[in-house]
C-alpha cells in the first residue's frame, strides 16, 4: 500500500480546515461569521457581513490553501497527488474537523486548485463566473456554472483523464454545497449581489 497519498489526503484536508474567513471574522469584528449572514464560512458571507476588504482577504486566503495543497502533492507524488489533494483540500474547507463540520462551499479553494493545475482553464472558469455575477448580480450562480465548467473545458482542452476526474469531482461538489442557493435561484428568492447583512 501507497501511504504517500494517504499522507497527501490528510495533508490537504488539514490545510483546508484553515478557515480564512474564520480567523478574518474573529481579528477584524470579534465574531464567529458562521453565526451571521447566511452561516457559511466563505467570501461571499463576510462581503454581505464584513464588507470587501475582509472578503478579499478571505478569497486570497482561501484560493492560496488550495495551491499549497496541489504543490505539496505534485512534489509528493506527481500529477495524481495533485489529483487527491485538490479534493481532500477542499473537502477539510467544506467541512473542517476543527469547526465541527461547518465550514465552507469551496470556490475560492477550488479556483485556486485549478490554477495551479491548468492556469487557463482556471482564468476560463473565473472569466465565465464573473461574468454571470456581474451580468445577474447573483453570486451563486455565477460560482456554480463557473465550477460546473471544469469537466467540459479539462475535456475540451483534451487535459489528462485524472484531471477531467478532478473537474469532475470539484463540480459535483460545488454543486452539492450550492444545493441550498440553487433552489432560491428557481424559487426567485437569492440573495444578490450588494445586498449586505448586519451584524447581530
Amino acid at each position: 500500500m501507497d501511504y504517500g497519498y494517504i499522507i497527501v489526503a490528510v495533508a490537504a484536508y488539514l490545510l483546508g480546515n484553515f478557515s480564512t474567513s474564520y480567523i478574518v471574522s474573529m481579528l477584524s469584528a470579534h465574531i464567529d461569521i458562521r453565526q451571521h449572514g447566511s452561516g457559511n464560512a466563505g467570501a461571499t458571507n463576510v462581503l454581505r457581513v464584513l464588507g470587501v476588504k475582509s472578503a478579499a482577504i478571505t478569497f486570497i486566503g482561501d484560493g492560496i490553501k488550495g495551491s499549497l495543497a496541489v504543490l505539496v502533492g505534485r512534489y509528493l507524488l506527481g500529477s495524481y497527488g495533485e489529483v487527491v489533494a485538490g479534493v481532500f483540500v477542499v473537502l477539510g474547507h467544506n467541512w473542517p474537523i476543527v469547526l465541527k463540520f461547518k465550514g465552507g462551499k469551496g470556490i475560492a479553494s477550488t479556483i485556486g486548485v485549478i490554477l495551479s493545475i491548468t492556469p487557463l482553464i482556471g482564468v476560463i472558469s473565473i472569466t465565465v463566473g464573473l461574468l454571470i455575477v456581474l451580468s445577474t448580480k447573483y453570486v451563486s450562480l455565477g460560482s456554480v456554472v463557473g465550477i460546473t465548467l471544469l469537466p467540459v473545458s479539462l475535456f475540451v482542452f483534451k487535459q489528462p483523464s485524472e484531471y477531467f476526474i478532478l473537474g469532475l469531482v470539484l463540480a459535483f461538489l460545488a454543486v452539492y454545497r450550492h444545493f441550498g442557493n440553487i433552489k432560491r435561484l428557481l424559487d426567485g428568492t437569492e440573495a444578490k449581489l450588494g445586498q449586505r447583512n448586519k451584524l447581530k
